[in-house]
């Protein structure tokens, strides 16, 4: 994947990695992972809602 940023979130990050010891490319990594992990527990969230939902309504209609 290719990460493209503007200059001021690129001067952002320039300075997060010198504060921190890391490389951007870690901090970037690392912040898309946690970014797709949270969007896959808020999609996990609402598909087990969604079943839940379908299951009482069969239970009503059982």
């Amino acid at each position: 994947m290719t990460l493209r940023l503007n200059d001021d979130d690129d001067k952002m990050l320039t300075e997060r990695a010198k504060l921190e010891g890391r490389s951007k490319q870690e901090i970037a990594q690392e912040a898309i992972h946690l970014h797709l992990t949270r969007h896959q527990e808020v999609f996990t969230a609402l598909v087990r809602e969604s079943m839940n939902k379908h299951a009482e309504l069969m239970k009503r209609l059982g």
